[in-house]
């Protein structure tokens, strides 16, 4: 079940991935001219990317919505970027014009629910870490009737092989429901299955959270090690990185406590990300131990932080987190 969706999922992120790699090695190249704070070249990704998977979902899929991150005001606010995206939106779809662009990105206003079958999609998750020429995610799944039921994560500055790589850079990790995780190179090759880790003290356990303190309670995630007894240093990376790292076993633990009061998590930034885990053997929840709602809209509707395991002692996290919380 879900072969010609899954097969979709993995060759539009990729094509999604080799756009975004274009952008990035510029911003490399060209770091010295860049000034600081100037999120244009991700903003241009984000668009070509975003026009491209929803065009490929109009040719594909037809009946199917789209659930995604980015609209045209950054396009009819600078008619410069405008420019800049549809070229490079064109080296994937060669037709596409000014006004097909524009309406492809605008098939990603779709608000969401648990009623219809839609795509939710990240072109570029991880802005900073982009920016730094570091790790990021392009990140696509499907919601059929409520249920995630398909998921891709793009890592395009991600080992194929932990700590070999020479195996090669840049991973797909393709998940389907009740089908298991897979994980293969963003330029093809091979599949094979991946697994989360067989840790079962959570004093052995890595713990995986974002660069960015202002992403998440580092403080907070620091405590609740404490109370485990975990003594390695957190595995710090950038976007829905953090849920392949733990869904193939180089760490066992993700945290996303917010830092601010009231954050909302947005559906796009998950959706993929805990498949790809749950997938693996894994578990993700909020704090109260709930698994996630990513389809009542826009924003996720339990709102107490994400966790998520290896499966094996996810009851310990849950409650050394509320205990540190509370």
């Amino acid at each position: 079940m879900y072969e010609a969706e899954r097969e979709f999922a993995l060759n539009v992120a990729a094509q999604a991935c080799r756009l975004a790699r274009e952008v990035q090695n510029e911003i490399v190249a060209a770091a010295d001219a860049l000034t600081k704070g100037d999120r244009s070249p991700v903003t241009m990704a984000d668009l070509a990317i975003q026009a491209v998977v929803s065009q490929r979902l109009a040719e594909v899929f037809p009946a199917d919505h789209l659930l995604a991150e980015e609209d045209t005001g950054a396009l009819k606010d600078s008619p410069a970027m405008a420019t800049k995206v549809l070229n490079l939106s064109r080296k994937a779809v060669p037709d596409f014009s000014a006004e097909s662009l524009a309406t492809a990105l605008d098939r990603g206003n779709y608000h969401g629910g648990g009623t219809d079958r839609y795509w939710v999609l990240d072109p570029v998750d991880g802005t900073k870490g982009f920016l730094r020429g570091q790790h990021y995610a392009v990140a696509l799944a499907l919601v059929d009737r409520g249920q995630v039921v398909v998921g891709v994560l793009g890592c395009p500055n991600l080992e194929v092989e932990p700590g070999n790589p020479e195996a090669g850079i840049g991973c797909l990790f393709i998940a389907v429901r009740s089908q298991g995780t897979a994980v293969r190179a963003v330029d093809g090759g091979d599949e094979r299955a991946i697994h989360t880790d067989r840790i079962t003290d959570p004093s052995h356990a890595v713990m995986c959270e974002s660069v960015e303190s202002a992403h998440a309670a580092h403080s907070e995630h620091g405590a609740i090690s404490a109370m485990l007894g975990i003594t390695a240093d957190p595995y710090r990376i950038d976007s829905q990185c953090k849920y392949a790292i733990v869904g193939r076993g180089e760490a066992s633990i993700y945290l996303r406590l917010p830092s601010t009061k009231g954050y909302r998590e947005k559906v796009w930034d998950h959706a993929a990300g805990a498949l790809v885990i749950e997938e693996a053997g894994g578990m993700v929840t909020d704090l109260d131990g709930n698994r996630l709602d990513l389809t009542s809209g826009r924003f996720v509707s339990n709102q107490r932080g994400i966790i998520a395991t290896n499966g094996n002692f996810h009851q310990e996290v849950l409650d050394a987190a509320r205990e540190v919380r509370s």
